[in-house]
């Protein structure tokens, strides 16, 4: 063998372990358990496995607030300070990319790492 072969035959070996390391940490990221990461006004507040159940309030600087809830494995929203309660009564998610939105009080619910359901859309 010639040098160059020898550097061409570690290059790959380095190319596959990379690419092996890059697959295995994808796998072990897109597993983890699910969470409904809460954003204020665009800013992440916190984040809550949907695994535990667990009420959280959600209180701005104004006085409004959100109540969520995480029951059973999915989040809703129990109780909001918003006069329409559109977020209220949102069904409750529990799916990848899913989220509960209450505009007025500038909140966002977003599910990570949720099961990804395959569809593009659901109707009520």
């Amino acid at each position: 063998m010639k040098k160059n072969d020898i550097i061409l035959l570690a290059s790959l070996i380095v190319a596959a372990l990379a690419a092996f390391g890059g697959i295995t940490l994808y796998s072990h990221i897109s597993t983890r358990e699910p969470q409904a990461v809460v954003f204020l006004d665009g800013e992440e507040q916190g984040r809550y496995p949907l695994a535990e159940d667990a009420t959280v309030e959600i209180r701005q600087k104004n006085g409004s607030y959100n109540i969520l809830q995480i029951d059973g494995g999915k989040a809703e929203i129990s109780e909001a300070s918003c006069p329409d309660k559109v977020c209220v009564n949102h069904r409750p998610v529990d799916g990848q990319g899913e989220s509960l939105i209450c505009l007025p009080n500038k909140m966002v619910v977003e599910i990570v790492n949720g099961e990804d359901r395959g569809i593009d859309a659901g109707t009520r």
